[in-house]
């Protein structure tokens, strides 16, 4: 008896595990990436100066994923992902900070040497002005062979004369 409950057992517990191992690499089955924690990227880094105070870091890096209670002048930001299976991707830095102002960056990226520029994302663009001739309808009515429309004098047109500017992002 005891002897078939082990091997009832052994059995079983082959089974959960080989379930799993089957179910997580079936082709065709979408596995979702799930990103934790504070999305950190060089570009970011790069906009760091010393002597920038906490705000001025806030705005670029976002609130820090951990607050440790005991090191007020430290901000924790990590970054973790899973994509498709592959292994966990884990980034992390760590802000110091002295009088509000930053002293220290430590983790796993390094500020770049140059200065960084940040684009504004947005490019303007001239639109010449528009003449409308005719209106839809009146192209409209010119295929049928009513042309006595055109005779009709045409509104003038409210929009300032020159041209138009439209600024659209990136």
């Amino acid at each position: 008896m005891r002897k078939s409950l082990y091997y009832l057992s052994l059995l079983t517990s082959l089974t959960l595990v080989s379930c799993s191992t089957i179910l997580n690499n079936l082709p065709g089955v979408y596995n979702l990436e799930i990103q934790q924690g504070n999305i950190i990227d060089q570009a970011m880094v790069n906009q760091l100066q010393p002597a920038m105070n906490k705000r001025q870091v806030l705005y670029i890096m976002g609130s820090p994923m951990l607050d440790n209670v005991f090191h007020k002048n430290r901000w924790d930001y990590v970054y973790s992902i899973e994509p498709d299976g592959e292994d966990r991707v884990q980034k992390q830095i760590s802000l110091f900070f002295e009088n509000d102002q930053i002293v220290g960056i430590q983790g796993d990226f390094k500020p770049g040497a140059a200065p960084a520029i940040k684009s504004s994302g947005e490019i303007t663009i001239d639109v010449p002005k528009r003449d409308l001739d005719r209106t839809l309808w009146e192209k409209i009515t010119g295929l049928f062979g009513y042309d006595d429309v055109e005779d009709a004098p045409k509104p003038e047109a409210k929009s300032s004369p020159g041209s138009a500017t439209v600024k659209l992002p990136l």
